[in-house]
């Protein structure tokens, strides 16, 4: 009976377990219950379209941190391959800048045939050469040998000697009055060499049907230098590598080609004042040269903001043509004198603490003392020296002078 009882009392216990069971799961049912009540509910008073962007951004709210991932990855990838790109894009320019052009330097050389000949250009007591120097002003240089050097820093002039020279050896007529009638004659014919030499730089380039007074200019790239960079042989060069580059990224060729061959004209122009890149500007608008190709010359040392992705590659393919090893070359004592004097100018000026050239001195930045330069004279201070440094200073293309005004204050926390 006792058995009975108590397994009586275990099924009681058992029911009223299940009855608690039961009892939680209703209420978890009620509440589901009651929030899909809820979200019908709400969705019911939705259009269509309102369903369907709860739906995405949802789905997007998911998303987002995967895509971000994606995204980011994606740049990585790009920039790497970007980089491996553009040093191919370069390096096969570089591969086209290659010319067969013969450039001018400093000295030209002629060879005679004989010593008998050498003896009639010296004449008698030295007056020949002498008439020549004068009439040519260069200066003559021989030696033991069957070669005769001609000298000046001036390339054209050095030209029209050597010109000249050659017409007195064939004539065999040389003495004094000769000597001044034939350097004029050659001297009145530099018209018809610099047009000649033009047309061989610009056909070089791949440029044609310019104006014959445009391409006078040109032809002197053949007898001028840049730190001893002949001018033609750097634009020639630059050309073919901007051509390269062009090609390569879909550029506008016209006005890559235009704007390497022109983007130093300046350099040639003596009649105007100004930087190169100013007088080479004013120049191209006089000869109504396309407004695409005047920006890449404005822009080619970033003075301006680049406009076009032609003035990027005129830019670009300059700097690779005047920085590539053996390109340059200037006397260390020239550059350590020119930097002196740089300084030497700017230092002069009341309140300057110290002055630094950097950059071959095309930048120069002037500390001053910040208790005898104010703010307001710090603008007019670098005028000043801009302007001294464009009548006192040597120096190619600009030189940007940046003044800084700084004030320090100092404190010191008590020791503990």
């Amino acid at each position: 009976m006792n058995n009975k009882s108590d397994d009586l009392k275990i099924l009681v216990q058992d029911l009223k377990d299940q009855r608690k069971s039961l009892e939680k799961k209703e209420g978890r049912i009620k509440k589901d219950e009651e929030e899909l009540i809820e979200k019908l509910s709400r969705v019911s008073k939705m259009t269509v379209d309102e369903a369907k962007k709860e739906l995405l951004d949802q789905v997007q709210k998911s998303l987002t941190s995967e895509i971000a991932k994606k995204i980011r990855l994606s740049e990585e990838k790009i920039k790497l391959e970007a980089n491996g790109k553009a040093k191919e894009i370069l390096a096969d320019a570089m591969k086209h800048a290659a010319t067969s052009y013969v450039a001018e330097y400093t000295i030209s050389s002629i060879i005679v045939p004989d010593e008998s000949v050498k003896g009639r250009i010296i004449g008698a007591g030295g007056r020949n050469i002498r008439a020549f120097e004068r009439a040519a002003k260069v200066e003559i240089e021989l030696d033991e040998s069957n070669e005769i050097r001609i000298s000046s820093f001036d390339a054209i002039r050095r030209e029209i000697a050597k010109r000249a020279l050659e017409i007195l050896i064939k004539d065999t007529r040389i003495q004094p009055t000769r000597i001044e009638e034939v350097v004029k004659q050659t001297a009145n014919q530099m018209d018809d060499v610099l047009l000649e030499e033009g047309q061989n730089i610009s056909q070089e380039c791949g440029v044609f049907n310019l104006p014959n007074e445009l391409l006078k200019l040109i032809g002197r790239f053949k007898f001028r230098t840049s730190y001893g960079q002949n001018l033609a042989l750097h634009t020639i060069e630059e050309t073919k590598m901007g051509v390269s580059i062009a090609n390569q990224i879909g550029a506008n060729l016209d006005v890559v080609k235009l704007g390497c061959l022109l983007h130093d004209i300046g350099k040639v122009v003596t009649e105007e004042e100004g930087t190169h890149v100013e007088v080479g500007v004013s120049t191209l608008k006089r000869f109504g040269i396309p407004k695409e190709v005047v920006n890449a010359v404005a822009e080619h040392h970033e003075d301006k903001p680049f406009s076009s992705i032609e003035s990027v590659i005129v830019w670009t393919a300059d700097a690779i043509s005047g920085a590539r090893p053996g390109a340059r070359y200037e006397p260390h004592e020239g550059y350590i004198k020119r930097m002196a004097q740089i300084e030497e100018i700017a230092s002069k000026f009341k309140g300057v603490d110290s002055v630094f050239a950097f950059q071959a001195g095309r930048d120069v930045r002037v500390i001053v003392n910040p208790e005898e330069v104010s703010d307001d004279k710090l603008t007019v201070l670098a005028h000043e020296i801009s302007k001294a440094l464009e009548k006192e200073a040597k120096y190619a293309g600009q030189i940007k002078v940046t003044a800084i005004r700084e004030v320090r204050v100092i404190d010191t926390t008590a020791a503990k």
